[in-house]
């Protein structure tokens, strides 16, 4: 009998390969239940090529409804807003409670805006992705194109949206003025030939970097950086700060400075044992890291090995992400730069052939009619 429940909350990239493990080699005595408030999940690996025009919008997605029911997983649509961790309930939005073995949250994060005056209403932010995809649809298909765009935040996801989106417009015979507010630096968190290279691209592709450059206000008419200096823009898209959901400050787990759920070297919380945390909405006591979806993706096989472990009764794994990580950025213009540790940076069609076969390879194993 499965009596032992897994409770996974938010169908993120670590999640859905939750799904695919379980459903291809079941555990005895467990059974899964997904609740997420959506049923089809993006994959920020294909976000740049989607504004790009290279996919479509069902291409970058996920169907989580699909996947579960292939996979035998309960569904539950509902929103999470707490943890009863004395009880080991899940709450719902509408008032519902799951009970739990074990919950893992893979929730992903959410836009903090308040270091940035009126960008919580003037301003486009690039996460969540759906609420992204939403507000560029409606950019993209208005009457006037802007004239001019700023992008706020210079670190990879940033630069790759940028440069797409010169890519969009070029394809509808536009050419609006493209910004990007670095900060102190673009793409810091790359190593300087990677960021030689990104410089490179983006003066190709005619996108202005203003470096440094560090915003503090958004406003109607485009935006004000710390210098008093003001920057005409008829949209600002804002790819900084995040922050996990603000109801995980109400569970009393563990929290690190963004609201992330503070876990041990397993994964699980240092607050809760029956509770894991993973992607975006986590982060590894001691082990801090930039939130990049490759972190996520590389967290599902050690989610699924303690998972099956705690099942079992047996001590959990540890894991530790990667210092040095393959890092690809798509320049849009059917090229990419690929980098990993000090010094290795290349570029070229080539790269960008082989990120879209990796972001598709994954994309696939969650397809409908994927092989086992």
């Amino acid at each position: 009998m499965a009596d032992h429940h897994i409770a996974l909350v938010g169908g993120g990239h670590t999640h859905v390969q939750v799904l695919r493990e379980f459903g291809d080699r079941p555990e005895p005595g467990a059974r899964l239940t997904l609740v997420t408030d959506r049923v089809m999940t993006p994959y920020s690996g294909m976000l740049p090529g989607h504004v790009a025009g290279v996919y479509s919008r069902a291409e970058m997605h996920i169907d989580l409804e699909g996947l579960a029911r292939r996979c035998g997983v309960a569904l539950c649509r509902g929103t999470a807003v707490g943890i009863d961790r004395k009880s080991r309930e899940l709450l719902l939005a509408d008032g519902e409670r799951l009970a739990y073995d074990t919950l893992s949250l893979n929730l992903g994060i959410t836009p903090d805006l308040t270091g940035i005056a009126g960008a919580d209403r003037h301003a486009i932010a690039v996460k969540p992705i759906s609420g992204l995809l939403q507000q560029l649809d409606t950019l993209f298909a208005g009457e006037a194109v802007p004239r001019r765009i700023l992008m706020v935040g210079g670190g990879p996801a940033g630069v790759e949206i940028a440069l797409a989106l010169r890519t969009r417009f070029q394809a509808q015979a536009a050419q609006p003025w493209i910004a990007i507010a670095a900060g102190d630096a673009v793409t810091p968190s790359l190593n300087p030939r990677m960021q030689q290279r990104v410089r490179a691209a983006l003066a190709r592709r005619d996108v202005t970097l203003l470096a440094p450059c560090r915003i503090a206000e958004v406003h109607p008419e485009g935006a004000v950086d710390t210098t008093g200096q003001r920057i005409a823009a008829d949209a600002v898209i804002v790819s900084t700060a995040a922050r996990a959901p603000a109801w995980l400050a109400t569970t009393g787990l563990r929290q690190a400075a963004d609201g992330s759920v503070l876990t041990a070297d397993t994964l699980a919380s240092v607050t809760d044992g029956a509770i894991f945390a993973v992607g975006d909405c986590a982060a590894i006591e001691g082990d801090r890291r930039e939130k990049a979806g490759v972190f996520a993706v590389r967290q599902g096989p050690p989610l699924i090995a303690n998972l099956r472990r705690r099942v079992r009764a047996e001590p959990l794994g540890s894991y530790r992400a990667q210092r040095d990580y393959l890092a690809i950025l798509a320049t849009g213009d059917g090229s990419a730069i690929a980098g990993r540790g000090r010094w290795l940076a290349v570029e070229g069609r080539w790269v960008w052939r082989w990120k879209d076969w990796l972001d598709r390879s994954f994309m696939a194993r969650f397809a409908a009619g994927s092989p086992g």
